[in-house]
């Protein structure tokens, strides 16, 4: 690399967030860190902030404004506070690269606004395409705008076509540890509890995403977002559970040769690969070594005891506005299991009732995206009151 790319990290303070900034720290002239956003935890955003000196910093609570400008302003960091401002951010003439690592359907809008303004995007909400895919994919070509994946299964599929990108697909394996309840039946998962669930066997993540792994579901919304980033049909993608999370996922090509990318589950890999592409960074981050892993094993997933997976092949396979309220529906009922409110299993109910009640659109337009995303959030709350 040459000139450091100038980076704003939306969501600066969870898992891809701080991970982000440790990769940074090795590579201080690569990078420099122009923007950070959080929305509520203030007291690392600050931390962050003294240390990387951005250019504007911004807390979506705006209730913890005056927090936060009263640390940094001194220091001759802009603070900003809400959602509009971190929409707005990613505007500035003063950012070359957008990484997206805001929790859910939060980072639409903001990635929305990048890629409008030449942008590239280093994408770690998959959210973002699961929504409103075709619309991203289509303004990105539009502004040029390249759309970098963070997420370990499409950086895969990624680094796996390079080289490859004149030679037709003939479909993409996602590999899936299976989460904390792989081989379990349905009569387990009944009674799992909110604390067995945020134990993952490989993976370090945020309370959100943790859950959509034990139930399958982050797996159906890395489905969906394939197809937006490869331009794939929905039977040319196939998910196969791997325990040892060492393969982050295949692609296969029509002379029949597969090719895989290997490694430890360590998300800094994809992270700093999406930020200096093309070019691979040196780094620090332990090694893999084949004599720990002497065997290697692959299995079908339960789709019909995880029955989020599922679902997220019928929205895609629907299209329209389905996988966009697949999407709202989930994350109000894993809030919801998160609270306790509503059972593992219910997750799903509550997912596939949405799915039946809500409006669909088979040609929607951004703000039609929106309200249904509002419309679907509204059935899933209705659905857990009258439950509870």
């Amino acid at each position: 690399m040459t000139e450091p790319k100038r980076v704003a990290i939306l969501g600066s303070t969870g898992s891809i967030g701080t991970q982000t900034l440790e990769v940074i720290r090795q590579h201080p002239e690569d990078f420099i860190v122009e923007v950070l956003t959080a929305q509520n935890n203030a007291d690392l955003l600050i931390t962050q902030a003294l240390e990387f000196s951005p250019n504007v910093v911004v807390i979506g609570n705006e209730s913890l404004y005056e927090k936060v400008r009263d640390v940094l302003q001194p220091k001759d960091i802009k603070v900003y506070a809400g959602t509009k401002a971190i929409a707005q951010v990613v505007e500035m003439d003063t950012i070359d690269v957008v990484l997206t690592a805001l929790v859910g359907y939060s980072g639409l809008i903001p990635t929305v606004n990048a890629i409008k303004t030449g942008k590239q995007i280093a994408l770690a909400n998959k959210e973002t395409l699961v929504v409103a895919g075709e619309i991203i994919t289509a303004l990105a070509k539009e502004n040029r705008v390249n759309i970098y994946p963070v997420d370990s299964e499409h950086s895969a599929i990624f680094q796996c076509l390079i080289g490859e990108f004149h030679n037709p697909i003939e479909k993409i394996i996602l590999t899936a540890s299976g989460g904390p309840f792989r081989g379990k039946d349905r009569k387990f998962l009944e009674t799992v509890t909110r604390e067995q669930a945020l134990k993952h066997p490989n993976w370090d993540m945020g309370a959100k995403i943790t859950i959509d792994s034990a139930s399958l579901m982050n797996k159906g919304l890395e489905v969906i977002e394939a197809k937006w980033l490869f331009g794939l049909k929905t039977e040319q993608i196939d998910v196969v559970v791997h325990p040892q999370s060492i393969i982050h996922s295949m692609v296969q090509f029509e002379d029949g040769s597969i090719k895989a990318q290997l490694g430890l589950p360590d998300m800094r890999i994809p992270i700093q690969f999406a930020l200096s592409f093309p070019d691979r960074l040196k780094s620090d981050f332990e090694r893999f070594d084949f004599m720990n892993y002497p065997q290697l094993t692959f299995e079908q997933p339960d789709l019909k005891t995880f029955q989020n997976l599922q679902l997220a092949y019928d929205a895609l396979a629907k299209g329209g506005t389905a996988p966009c309220v697949l999407n709202a529906a989930n994350e109000i009922a894993v809030a919801a299991f998160l609270n306790k409110e509503v059972g593992f299993l219910e997750m799903s109910d509550l997912i596939g009732e949405t799915l039946e009640k809500a409006e669909f659109i088979a040609h929607p337009s951004l703000e039609d995206y929106v309200e249904m995303d509002m419309r679907a959030r509204e059935i899933t709350k209705e659905l857990i009151t009258n439950k509870v």
